[in-house]
């Protein structure tokens, strides 16, 4: 079978898959909201099951307050496993839908987290729908759907990379970078600086006081300035909040803050940064919180080869398919990292990611969709 026919399968599909993302669109599941998170996933649960029917091998994790991770398997005819990975969880807030329902027109799906990224998931599964209704060589496949994916996923990570150790290839089905895959990511810090003074009385008694404000309003520049440009490295303070009154010498101060990264040796220059922060007061103590959300996604060479695979495929198909490299992070990162083979971006083509104009080109979902079952076929080949 050639890709011109997978092509043709995938755009006849189409009516279903769109209505497919409707069904996933109108489960309201953001990242803070466990009840509802349950709720979405037992949903999707059953919709895999009437789309693929029921897996070989099936995993579901209590990740506590955060969403669940829920892993399926299903058996391919060729050697070893292809893991996809999908997050259900959206950063929209329990009642959007009701303001902002699913809605098709012009040529665009629109919705509370139809781009980021539950087109993607339609796009994973019917990917696999499609290899079986066409009987086409497979290796088998793992889904993966996590629910803290918007939070940094705190809990699924140690998951994810489990289930990506010896696999044949990790697809990251967030959606595309105006069509290209996101093969280098940086890398996310989120930290938070403290300081602590001592509370005094601003007309009676102000020296008694050491503000907690006036010295983080002088670290911050210091902050800022550990970012580096020609690096890829940014430095973004954020949030900022502290003191009860403006006559009062604050005792705390906090401030929020953002860090991206393109090298990984950057990690250590700026733990040591934070560690050597001091305000000219000692009276003011300073502590520093939070951590390394994400490492940076380097591309290495399993996933070079990988997007050349992609490329192949993509030309196959009568177009061009490009790779970028991205500010935003994905649980892609986790998989390089570990110097696994991994790619990026399989997702939908649209716009709007967390923004009320979040939108995606149903155009454009079968192509990505043929691509995706173009590749899998591809992985059969490299393992049989």
């Amino acid at each position: 079978m050639t890709l011109s026919d997978i092509a043709a399968a995938t755009e006849r599909a189409l009516p279903e898959m769109t209505e497919d993302l409707r069904t996933l669109v109108e489960l309201e599941t953001p990242s803070d909201d466990k009840q509802l998170l349950n709720a979405g996933l037992a949903a999707i649960h059953g919709w895999l099951v009437a789309r693929l029917g029921e897996p070989d091998e099936t995993e579901r994790h209590d990740c506590g307050p955060h969403g669940d991770v829920l892993a399926v398997t299903y058996r391919g005819t060729a050697p070893g496993t292809a893991l996809l990975l999908c997050h259900y969880d959206t950063v929209w807030p329990a009642g959007t839908l009701a303001e902002w329902p699913f809605e098709v027109a012009d040529g665009k799906a629109s919705g509370p987290g139809v781009f980021d990224m539950k087109t993607g998931l339609v796009q994973a599964v019917w990917a696999l729908r499609l290899l079986r209704e066409l009987n086409l060589p497979h290796p088998s496949v793992r889904l993966l759907l996590n629910g803290d994916e918007e939070i940094g996923s705190p809990a699924s990570r140690p998951h994810i990379e489990r289930l990506s150790e010896g696999v044949l290839a990790t697809l990251v089905f967030e959606a595309a970078q105006n069509g290209a895959l996101k093969t280098s990511r940086k890398g996310v810090g989120l930290f938070d600086v403290t300081a602590h003074g001592v509370e005094s009385h601003a007309g009676l008694d102000p020296l008694a006081g050491a503000s907690a404000i006036h010295a983080l309003a002088e670290v911050i520049p210091h902050i800022t300035a550990l970012g580096a440009p020609e690096r890829g490295t940014t430095v973004n303070v954020g949030l900022i909040s502290g003191g009860t009154g403006r006559n009062v010498v604050a005792a705390q101060a906090r401030c929020g803050i953002d860090i991206r990264i393109t090298e990984p040796a950057e990690m250590a220059r700026l733990d040591a940064a934070f560690g050597a922060l001091a305000p000219s007061d000692p009276r003011v103590r300073l502590t520093v919180s939070g951590g390394w959300n994400r490492p940076p996604m380097v591309p290495n060479e399993p996933s070079r080869q990988l997007f050349k695979q992609a490329h192949a495929i993509a030309a196959e198909l009568g177009w061009e398919l490009e790779e970028t490299a991205v500010g935003g992070a994905s649980d892609g990162n986790f998989v390089s990292a570990l110097g696994r083979p991994v790619l990026d971006g399989l997702g939908a083509l649209g716009s709007g990611a967390h923004a009320r104009h979040e939108h995606t080109l149903l155009d454009a979902v079968p192509a990505r969709t043929a691509l995706a079952v173009g590749l899998l076929r591809s992985l059969a080949s490299d393992a049989s």
